[in-house]
């Protein structure tokens, strides 16, 4: 159980600029994450930053010798909470440690006369110069209305060494920021009720003027990628068609070139540039798993060089910003081993293990995971995971899981996957349909799902469930039904609509009144989202009433007669604790088959690794009793 469920051992691997060191976040046993930098030719380590009661994370480099990282508790709940990540700045060898941005909220310090000398607790790291040849960065002071809804982000370039940070002039209300090749903010993305725009700063005319204008909550038809070292501006568009695919853009012309340059018959483009100092040497994206396509012929070589060296994992290649450099660094992984960064020797063809993500995990003792297809109802092909038990009998029906996930408009991927291949190792069977609404597949894929929570989305599943039955993988007598957050409300809503396929139910953290979604005040979710976003996507509290009502499990709690495991932080402002209180007093008028468990302090999940393997352990005995062998 705690080989599953433990915080990673091994993270966010850097290579520098120069490719002569990796910095990398160390977690020892029992201990807090560090910031450790590694040489790559001597492969001498260091920690140059170790917290004594904070975990580091999000640690870039600045340039050869400088780092920014920021830290956050691990130990702490989320309703403990009230600190801020931070940022800090480090020399590779742990000199000159400067902190940039204060932890402290200021509304929460107790007044004082001292004035800080670092940028206030609104603070969030953006992004790096483009070529890591300076002692700046780029941060976002995150500025709210009066509801506390963030309604700007003011982009300031900040110098690591003296502190000194200077604004850059916006568009407005901007909620994401792109710089150029010459670091000079180009592009922002700006809201106001229902409509989104992408500004473009006019250099010669100092000047913002929209680009492309749509609806924000809907689908944005152009999303900005990156720029070359060209000054080429990359972006991701639907043009008229189904999936989103990869182009080149104009600036000058305000034209999109005719052919894309990334396209998937499958799948929306989602992705980066992958470049150095001269060009862009290739593009990331993702399908069915990460992927890489190289436009330059020697990345190509190593990235057929490297896949010989590590067959069966997906291997993804960072190169140094330098064209010159010999080293690489490689993070593989796959369905079944959680991931390992490695160091490539280009010169030498060698490759050094640096570390692993989670060190307990054997992969051999994983279960493989395989996308699959299947018909809904209506005709509509549907992409679902499939994890079957290492070692079934081919043939052989299992007890199985369907596991929703949340959002709904996510989707998930092939990779390790700590909830399912922990199901998987108790001996069930996991599925999880990309039901639509599901992200990534396609705009009629996501717009299928609109105002369809309980009704076709669940359908979809129902569907699922039935085509795992009808193949023979899995024992129509003993299927639960699973999930957290949309994927909790799927579960509900799937032991009311389908009782005959599901003989239980796992929520936490779920919603369980649509409703209730629009009244209740110390949600996260911003008022213009409510207002301009949720009608369209999850329906009109008003002029859908009646749907509402007919698929909201708390309205519908009577008709739940098969044992429930449910759970809920009550510190939880995504989906607040009182959708599933609420829910919790309902069903106990009818079923006596509810099994409550509250976790103090967390929030939208679990943060904590005692709350982790104290819930999987009530899932494993919930299971066992239910539908286990």
């Amino acid at each position: 159980m705690e080989a599953f469920f433990q915080n990673p051992a091994f993270q966010d691997a850097q290579l520098s600029p120069s490719g002569r060191y990796v910095a990398v976040g160390v977690t020892p046993k029992g201990g807090h994450t560090q910031l450790v930098v590694l040489e790559t030719e001597t492969m001498k380590a260091k920690a140059v930053a170790s917290p004594k009661d904070a975990d580091v994370f999000n640690i870039e480099w600045v340039n050869d010798d400088r780092l920014v990282f920021s830290v956050w508790s691990k130990e702490t709940p989320q309703g403990e909470n009230r600190l801020g990540p931070g940022l800090y700045a480090v020399q590779r060898d742990g000199s000159d440690f400067r902190q940039l941005v204060d932890r402290e909220n200021p509304y929460e310090r107790e007044n004082t006369n001292v004035v800080s000398r670092m940028l206030n607790y609104f603070h969030y790291f953006q992004s790096t110069t483009a070529k890591k040849d300076s002692d700046d960065i780029f941060v976002v002071n995150v500025q709210v209305d009066r509801n506390w809804d963030v309604n700007n982000l003011q982009l300031l370039r900040l110098n690591t060494r003296t502190g000194r940070a200077v604004p850059v002039r916006g568009p407005g209300s901007a909620f994401a920021w792109l710089t150029d090749e010459n670091d000079v903010p180009r592009i922002a993305i700006t809201g106001e009720n229902a409509k989104g725009a992408l500004q473009v700063f006019d250099s010669p005319s100092e000047r913002w003027t929209p680009l492309v204008e749509y609806d924000r909550y809907i689908d944005g038809s152009m999303v900005p990628v990156g720029f070359a070292p060209d000054g080429t501006l990359f972006v991701a568009a639907r043009r008229g068609k189904d999936k989103r695919a990869l182009y080149r853009y104009d600036l000058r012309a305000r034209k999109l070139d005719a052919e894309p340059l990334v396209n998937m018959p499958d799948y929306d483009f989602h992705g980066s540039l992958v470049q150095d100092t001269k060009q862009v040497l290739g593009v990331r994206f993702l399908s069915d798993a990460r992927s890489t396509v190289w436009f330059d012929a020697r990345m190509k070589g190593v990235q057929a060089q490297v896949d010989r060296l590590l067959p069966g994992t997906v291997n993804v290649l960072e190169p140094a910003l330098r064209p010159e450099a010999q080293y690489m660094l490689v993070y593989a992984y796959s369905d079944v081993d959680p991931g390992r960064y490695l160091l490539f020797d280009a010169k030498a063809g060698k490759l050094t293990e640096l570390g692993k993500s989670q060190r307990d995990i054997d992969a051999k003792q994983m279960s493989p995971m395989d996308l699959v297809r299947f018909a809904a109802r209506d005709g509509l092909q549907i992409p679902a995971w499939l994890t079957v038990p290492k070692g079934t009998p081919k043939g052989k029906k299992m007890p199985m899981v369907v596991l929703v996930h949340g959002g709904p408009w996510v989707r998930e991927e092939w990779e390790w996957k700590a909830d399912s291949q922990f199901l998987a190792s108790r001996g069930y069977v996991v599925l999880e349909p990309e039901f639509r609404g599901s992200d990534g597949f396609g705009f009629d894929h996501l717009r299928r799902g609109f105002k369809q929570w309980g009704l076709a989305m669940q359908n979809d599943v129902a569907d699922a469930t039935r085509w795992a039955i009808a193949q023979g993988i899995a024992d129509p007598a003993r299927i639960c039904i699973a999930g957290a957050s949309y994927g909790g409300y799927a579960t509900l809503m799937g032991l009311v609509n389908d009782p005959d396929l599901y003989k239980c139910g796992i929520s936490w953290a779920g919603v369980s009144d649509l409703t209730l979604k629009y009244e209740v005040t110390w949600s996260d979710s911003p008022e213009a989202y409510k207002l301009y976003g949720m009608p369209v996507l999850v329906g009109d509290k008003d002029k859908d009433a009646a749907q509402f009502k007919a698929t909201s499990p708390i309205e519908q709690a009577a008709r739940v007669k098969q044992p429930l495991l449910l759970a809920h932080g009550n510190a939880d402002r995504r989906v607040p604790i009182i959708h599933s209180v609420k829910l919790r007093d309902a069903l106990a008028k009818t079923n006596p088959q509810v099994e409550w468990v509250e976790y103090a302090d967390e929030g939208h999940g679990w943060k904590l690794v005692p709350n982790r393997i104290d819930w999987w352990t009530r899932v494993e005995k919930f299971l066992q009793k239910n539908i286990g062998q």
